[in-house]
């Protein structure tokens, strides 16, 4: 009897051993080297500016992902993307909200054009416009070599009306995975460098490769006079700055590095701020196991409970376009969790982006020093 028994043991143990050592997964790491994560000191030091936030109400729906928002009859309308693919119209005066339109996607990136338009960058169908009817038209969903656009993230429009936008995996596109979420965590775990930046020219309507081989690319906004643009690369923790105009056109720069969380969305604002959201810490056991591939592949072996989880707290910062720290402010709580980004408008708040909240925040600038 107790030689069955340890035999099925033996077995069982075996039959666990070759999972976690065989079972084939979507992944392949490849090798990279983490910068020694300083966590949040120095520039960086913790403190509770992010706390007590403003809330709107977005109704039923959660995760206010990106923020646009202008003057209608005199009143600030913001607008805000949702994992549900509703656009959110938003009246700040009396705190009212109602849905302007749903993409059929996952609405992530957003902005409105010259012409008055709501652009999209929906991680399921491209680049979207909408007209002030509500009424969706595709821009674009596959660039001009015939490359699908899996996981349209982030957008910034140009003077001249160019739209310059992240793919951010050309490998894990968020609709095949399952979730953005997914998505995000297989280019990132993988850190195959997938990600790049295109341009969409609505004149003859052409989507050309600006940057690639980006890790999880993500956040784009334009420089002064558009001579170049600043892209949040989220799986090395940076943000890089890729001239378009110059002596230095087509030469790219790193104007921040080793940041102690995941950069998403960034976003232009007033006085020549950029505002950054950090959606979570980073993740011990990704840069602790970053040269070893094989090891990250077992990790995805893991039940999803047992794998890295993302930290619920609050980080929003603004740095001009050479990278110097302006503002930082936190929330150690994560009561308003997994910031993304924040936009500033000019009436005096700043509206905060988030994966998860339940409620838009929003944050009174009026008072502060930059």
């Amino acid at each position: 009897m107790l030689k069955k028994l340890f035999t099925g043991i033996g077995v069982l143990f075996i039959g666990v051993i070759a999972y976690f050592l065989l079972w084939p997964v979507s992944v392949n790491p490849v090798v990279w080297d983490a910068p020694k994560s300083e966590g949040y000191t120095g520039k960086f030091a913790p403190n509770t500016k992010l706390a007590s936030l403003d809330r709107l109400s977005i109704g039923e729906h959660h995760g206010p992902e990106d923020i646009d928002g202008r003057l209608e009859n005199g009143q600030w309308i913001v607008y805000t993307s949702t994992q549900s693919g509703d656009i959110i119209r938003v009246n700040t005066h009396d705190n009212t909200h109602s849905v302007f339109a749903n993409t059929g996607g996952v609405a992530l990136g957003l902005q409105f054009d010259a012409s008055g338009n709501l652009i999209i960058a929906d991680a399921h169908k491209g680049l979207l416009s909408i007209d002030a009817s509500g009424t969706i038209s595709v821009l674009t969903d596959t660039t001009d070599d015939g490359s699908p656009i899996l996981y349209a993230d982030e957008m910034a429009i140009a003077q001249d009306g160019k739209i310059y936008f992240s793919d951010a995996s050309t490998k894990f596109g968020a609709k095949a995975a399952g979730s953005t979420l997914a998505g995000s965590v297989l280019e990132l775990i993988e850190h195959g460098r997938t990600g790049r930046i295109l341009v969409y020219n609505p004149q003859d309507k052409t989507t050309k490769t600006v940057m690639d081989t980006l890790s999880f690319a993500n956040g784009v906004a334009m420089c002064p006079d558009d001579d170049c643009i600043l892209v949040v690369e989220t799986g090395s923790y940076s943000i890089k700055r890729f001239w378009l105009k110059g002596p230095k056109k087509g030469q790219t720069d790193t104007i921040i590095e080793n940041l102690p969380g995941f950069p998403d969305n960034i976003n232009r604002g007033q006085d020549g701020r950029y505002w950054v959201g950090l959606t979570s810490a980073r993740s011990e056991p990704i840069d602790k196991f970053s040269g070893k591939p094989f090891i990250r592949k077992i990790i995805m072996r893991l039940p999803a409970f047992m794998r890295p989880q993302a930290e619920n707290y609050g980080f929003i910062f603004a740095i001009d376009y050479n990278g110097n720290l302006r503002a930082q402010y936190q929330d150690p709580t994560g009561a308003y969790p997994l910031t993304t980004g924040a936009t500033e408008l000019g009436d005096g708040w700043l509206y905060i982006g988030s994966l998860g909240a339940l409620e838009l925040g929003r944050k009174d600038l009026r008072g502060e020093t930059f």
